[in-house]
C-alpha cells in the first residue's frame, strides 16, 4: 500500500491554492480586494458578474486561504487573508510578462506605450510627501479612496479628469496610482496630464503594494 511522502503532501496542497487562482475573474477580485474589505455585491458590480458568479468564485478562493469573510448583518464581506496573495500575483505577473510573448505585447500596448517615463518609487515618493514638494493623485473611483488611500493624496477619479484640471496645480509634479502595477488608470491620467501641459508620472505600482511595503495609508472615517 503506497503512501504520500510529505513533500507530496505539501505540493498537493499548493497545487490547490494555484488551482484556485486559475480563473481571469478570480485575480480580478482579488485586485479589488487588495483595494480593502467589499461585499459581494460590490464586488460584482465591480467586475460586472453576477453575485451568484462571484459568490461561487470567492468561496473556491476562501477554501484556498486566500481570501477571508465575516457577515455584517444581511451582508458577507470578503477581505485578503494574507497580503502575501499580492507577492503571489506580482510573481504571476512578471513570469508571464517575461516569458509569455501575448502578454508582453498587452503590457507594451496598454502600460509601456502610454507612459515611457520612469515611475516614481516608492520611498522616493514617501520622501516627497512629506517634504510637500508633490502632488499625489488618486486616480481610483471614490468609494475605493475611502477605503484607503496614501497621505495627502488628491482623489479625481479617471472619468472626472478632464473636468476637473482645474483643481490640480500646474507648478507641481504629479504622481498619480490606482489599483496596482497591472491597472492602467494611472497611465492614463499621466498621459492624459501631460497633454494639458502638466509634469506627471505615475508610481511604481499602487496601494496594495504601498501598504504591503509597511507605508502610511489613510482611511476616511466612516
Amino acid at each position: 500500500m503506497s503512501t504520500r511522502s510529505p513533500k507530496q503532501a505539501l505540493f498537493a496542497e499548493f497545487a490547490a491554492v494555484a488551482k484556485a487562482l486559475g480563473h481571469a475573474h478570480r485575480l480580478e477580485l482579488l485586485e479589488q480586494l487588495a483595494q480593502g474589505e467589499r461585499s459581494v455585491e460590490t464586488l460584482a458590480q465591480k467586475t460586472g458578474l453576477s453575485i451568484a458568479n462571484a459568490s461561487q468564485h470567492l468561496q473556491h478562493m476562501r477554501r484556498a486561504g486566500l481570501v477571508g469573510a465575516r457577515r455584517d448583518g444581511k451582508f458577507v464581506l470578503y477581505r485578503l487573508a494574507d497580503e502575501a496573495a499580492l507577492d503571489l500575483l506580482a510573481a504571476l505577473g512578471r513570469l508571464a510578462e517575461r516569458n509569455v510573448a501575448a502578454v508582453e505585447r498587452l503590457m507594451r500596448r496598454y502600460f509601456h506605450d502610454r507612459d515611457g517615463l520612469e515611475p516614481v518609487p516608492r520611498d522616493e515618493l514617501l520622501e516627497r510627501i512629506r517634504a510637500g514638494v508633490v502632488t499625489v493623485l488618486d486616480v481610483r473611483p471614490e468609494d475605493e479612496f475611502a477605503l484607503g488611500h496614501l497621505p495627502n493624496a488628491v482623489n479625481i477619479p479617471l472619468k472626472a479628469m478632464e473636468a476637473r484640471l482645474g483643481e490640480l496645480d500646474p507648478s507641481q509634479e504629479i504622481v498619480a496610482y490606482c489599483r496596482g502595477r497591472f491597472c492602467v488608470l494611472s497611465f492614463e491620467a499621466a498621459a492624459l496630464l501631460r497633454s494639458r501641459g502638466f509634469k506627471a508620472r505615475c508610481l511604481q505600482d499602487g496601494l496594495p503594494e504601498w501598504r504591503a511595503a509597511g507605508l502610511p495609508v489613510v482611511a476616511d472615517a466612516s
